[in-house]
């Protein structure tokens, strides 16, 4: 058991998100000039999408909400998946058969989990980019700022309050960046892993917003 926790804690969940994304956009094909193929990998995203988890259940349990939310989408996306592997290894593939079918605005549609996912990505991002900017900024001020920007315009006013009342019971910062380090990593080390990883991010993003616009669903809110 010993041996295990320091093997985990010599790969950060940072380091692991880069991997994967490096390796994703490696891989990711090459777009015909004629056709430019649209590919969203299912797995390596939610691959990402369960690192962001680890990183929310470092911050505590503050954040079991989003967690919950984050993990039952997850699990959406993995069972239809597991329909037809080969077909659905693009996530475009399950947004193209839900719009298809009448189904993608349902709530527990796939098409939904996957926006919500990206959403979530969103504020993991925003809240990475304020911590390696400033890593004594306040902690309870980078989460609202990052959920005001990536979450909150798409929240009711239930999920809202539930937020402002997470808020304070956050760590301190110093105590997170800690928490996210790897065995042996220093300040520096970690602030520009998260500076690689949101430059990764960015882009990634960028491309996932333009095929929700896309299928008309990157304006939906919850009710």
């Amino acid at each position: 058991m010993k041996r295990r926790r320091e093997i985990e804690k010599s790969s950060s969940e940072i380091r692991s998100a880069i991997e994967e994304l490096s390796m994703f956009i490696k891989l990711k094909p090459k777009d015909n000039l004629d056709a430019p193929r649209i590919h969203i990998p299912t797995k390596p995203f939610l691959h990402l999408c369960n690192l962001v988890l680890q990183v929310l259940d470092k911050i505590g349990p503050t954040m079991l909400v989003l967690r919950q939310d984050i993990h039952q989408n997850i699990q959406r996306l993995e069972k239809f998946c597991e329909l037809d592997p080969s077909k659905y290894a693009n996530v475009v593939e399950i947004l193209k058969k839900e719009a298809s079918e009448g189904n993608a605005r349902k709530k527990t549609s796939c098409s939904k989990a996957f926006l919500w996912l990206t959403r979530s990505l969103d504020f993991m991002v925003a809240l990475l980019q304020r911590l390696a900017k400033d890593p004594g900024q306040k902690m309870e001020q980078a989460v609202e700022e990052s959920y005001n920007i990536a979450l909150k315009p798409w929240h009711g006013w239930i999920s809202s309050a539930a937020f402002k009342v997470a808020l304070k019971l956050l760590p301190d910062s110093v105590t997170f960046m800690n928490i996210l380090m790897a065995k042996d990593e220093t300040y520096d080390n970690l602030k520009e892993e998260m500076q690689t990883l949101t430059s990764l991010l960015v882009p990634f993003l960028e491309e996932i917003h333009s095929i929700l616009r896309l299928q008309g669903l990157d304006m939906l809110k919850s009710k």
